[in-house]
């Protein structure tokens, strides 16, 4: 069962929210916060035992990757190796913003991270709070919804607190997503890349970056 802790809601205008969220983190422990798709809960991406937390918070299977949210296209060197050029031209064209590419992982991104597997998903979210957050925080973290597995994903502070109260330290309370769908994934470690899961990045954009890009089967 997830550990028991108090969950404290601060909104996100407040002077010392993003200071507060860096004390939480660096004792492995999780916060959650907006981003332009949804509410996403998150920890340091280098502490596998607080990675760990948020299978455990979420009741995520083990077997399912945390994909990392980045500050800027600049860290991609950072958590990925081998990057092929589709992946620089769309993190050119549609970065910051709803696109998650799933890239060769680099050998420093825990095995908790990828679950086991060679490659990382990443983004760049399009949300102001949500890049001084992550830059603050060394420039990534591993983030997904901050939901329970299975359910709909949280748009608001309060949804977060009906999923996770009493079993992740932070809420970060930014309002509303503007977005509210998750957001497009394409794989660009096959020799062809795929739309792997459809989201808020109109496939017919990817498909002009990329001609002949197709859903994976």
């Amino acid at each position: 069962m997830p550990r028991q802790t108090q969950t404290e809601v601060m909104p996100t205008a407040y002077p010392r929210a993003i200071g507060q969220a860096l004390q939480v983190l660096r004792q492995r422990g999780l916060i959650a916060f907006p981003t332009d798709t949804v509410y996403g809960v998150g920890a340091q991406a280098f502490l596998p035992e607080a990675v760990e937390r948020i299978y455990h918070v979420k009741g995520r299977s083990l077997s399912k990757p945390i994909p990392l949210l980045l500050d800027s296209a600049d860290r991609l060197a950072n958590v990925a190796e081998d990057i092929p050029g589709e992946a620089l031209m769309l993190a050119e064209r549609f970065w910051p913003g709803p696109l998650t590419m799933v890239l060769a992982r680099s050998p420093d991104v825990p095995d908790v991270v990828t679950a086991g597997g060679p490659s990382v998903a990443v983004r760049v979210p399009d949300h102001e709070f949500a890049l001084r957050l992550i830059g603050a925080a060394g420039g990534v973290l591993a983030a997904t919804s901050a939901n329970l597995s299975g359910r709909p994903d949280p748009v608001t502070a309060q949804e977060v607190l009906g999923y996770l109260e009493g079993r992740i330290d932070l809420i970060l309370d930014g309002g509303r997503c503007p977005g509210g769908v998750p957001s497009t994934v394409v794989d660009l470690t096959r020799p062809s890349p795929r739309i792997v899961r459809a989201g808020a990045l109109p496939s017919d954009q990817l498909q002009q970056a990329i001609p002949g890009i197709r859903f994976s089967r």
